[in-house]
């Protein structure tokens, strides 16, 4: 898989960049990892997985560590600037992809709070995927309205991200009206879905995303 490095707030940016080149009008995807100071980066199992499964969709697709992380320049910013880098990221993938019908943004733990967050200050996202996100720890009361349908996923037995939390989210934005959130709960998964729940978990991204894009067969 191809190495980028592209410009961010900080300095550079690091990330893997998965492409078809066929295909110019694929849709895009941009991936973004757990957190930095508890050992997120892109090469995390979750993040890594949700890549190939948006690649094996048709997507062009985008992971990159935040700043600080791996190779990418500055510090770590309290998600400020980890929202700055994930904008950055988009940008760029847009750079190469300007003929892209849809956007997606993908996110597990930590990055599922960027994502969100990204979600609200970018129009052109059309889908999101939430994988675990931390409502216990951080506040999400800013999607208000939510402004895209997506897809919630998170295990059972997470004990990182409570699923009460997870549910109390769900029920909020449930509850916003033109938009549609869909809500899987992965039985026995936690917060990392060890094995067997990461091919459960990729399933049900798979399944969620072609539905969305209008697709029923692998």
């Amino acid at each position: 898989m191809p190495e980028v490095i592209f410009p961010g707030p900080e300095g550079r940016l690091e990330g893997r960049y998965h492409a078809h080149p066929d295909r110019r009008d694929a849709p895009i995807a941009i991936i973004l990892h757990p957190h930095p100071q508890f050992g997120g980066t892109m090469n995390n199992r979750v993040v890594y997985n949700l890549h190939y499964t948006f690649h094996n969709m048709g997507f062009n697709v985008l992971r990159f560590n935040f700043r600080g992380v791996g190779r990418s320049q500055g510090e770590y910013d309290q998600g400020v600037g980890e929202l700055s880098d994930a904008a950055s990221a988009l940008d760029y993938l847009q750079s190469m992809n300007q003929n892209a019908k849809h956007c997606w943004v993908a996110g597990f733990s930590f990055g599922a709070w960027i994502g969100m967050q990204l979600l609200m200050r970018r129009p052109e996202i059309t889908g999101f995927v939430s994988v675990a996100p931390p409502a216990n720890m951080y506040d999400f009361s800013f999607l208000a309205p939510c402004p895209a349908s997506g897809l919630i996923i998170n295990g059972s037995a997470d004990r990182v991200a409570p699923p009460a939390d997870t549910e109390a989210l769900v029920a909020k934005l449930q509850e916003q009206k033109g938009i549609t959130i869909t809500h899987e709960v992965i039985e026995g998964a936690g917060h990392f879905f060890e094995d067997p729940h990461m091919d459960t978990l990729t399933m049900k991204v798979d399944e969620y995303v072609r539905r969305r894009l209008g697709e029923t067969t692998r």
